[in-house]
């Protein structure tokens, strides 16, 4: 990769501060599809749901913890292990006392047998609460997992067909990653909002870092390991 060019501290500020405007666009932008987003109109959940985790069959309003916002991560899982681009954004989920403090819950729910990622979990540390949805039809239903014998394949809103046209046949069968948003009134509960593929990159802490960087991401999502796995040499220390 060519480095930037090296230039004055007069230059520097210059280019710095013509940055600077298009930053502020950016986020006034942001802020402003922030507030379409929670004025999305929302559907009832009347299926009833069941999961499981470490206390057993538990229920969707169970997930809630008492509060009465939740944000469901769909972690897929990759044959005996959990997948690592989802296992990147575990990492990145950080202390869970300031999401409490603004009534909402975060969770992580995936298809696989609830003993699997119990073992997982213990090994990669998370404290997340994750839960197995092997049981239900949840991910069917929230469309992160596909299996036409099952249900119509969607994923990122596009049918079947659309994905076959754009070239996307590895989101035609199995899990894909996604982010569902639930809000609970009392005894109901409401889905407000769902997001796929590039639409989690905001869970990426690691990604708001690096793009702050001259070398940038360096990587793909995809190319990042378990964290577990790199060596010293990944590191970089002398």
């Amino acid at each position: 990769m060519e480095l930037p060019a090296v230039v004055s501290q007069e230059e520097w500020r210059e280019a710095r501060t013509a940055l600077l405007k298009e930053e502020k666009a950016a986020t006034a932008l942001l802020d402003r599809i922030a507030e379409r987003r929670r004025a999305l109109p929302m559907v009832e959940v009347v299926k009833p749901y069941t999961f499981k985790g470490r206390d057993g069959e538990v229920a969707l309003a169970d997930l809630f913890d008492g509060r009465r916002q939740l944000i469901v991560y769909h972690f897929m899982w990759m044959g005996d292990a959990g997948c690592s681009s989802c296992s990147m954004v575990a990492d990145n989920m950080g202390h869970p006392a300031h999401l409490g403090a603004a009534d909402t819950n975060l969770v992580m729910v995936t298809r696989a047998p609830w003993p699997d990622i119990d073992r997982f979990q213990q090994r990669m540390g998370w404290s997340t609460p994750w839960y197995s949805s092997c049981d239900s039809d949840f991910n069917f239903d929230f469309h992160v997992t596909n299996d036409p014998e099952v249900a119509p394949v969607e994923y990122n809103y596009l049918n079947q067909a659309e994905l076959e046209a754009k070239g996307m046949d590895y989101a035609l069968t199995g899990d894909n990653p996604g982010l569902s948003v639930f809000l609970r009134d009392g005894d109901r509960i409401f889905h407000t909002y769902s997001a796929y593929a590039r639409g989690c990159e905001a869970l990426v802490g690691t990604y708001t870092y690096l793009d702050l960087t001259p070398l940038g991401r360096q990587l793909h999502i995809t190319e990042f390991p378990h964290h577990d796995t790199y060596d010293g040499a990944a590191h970089h220390c002398h």
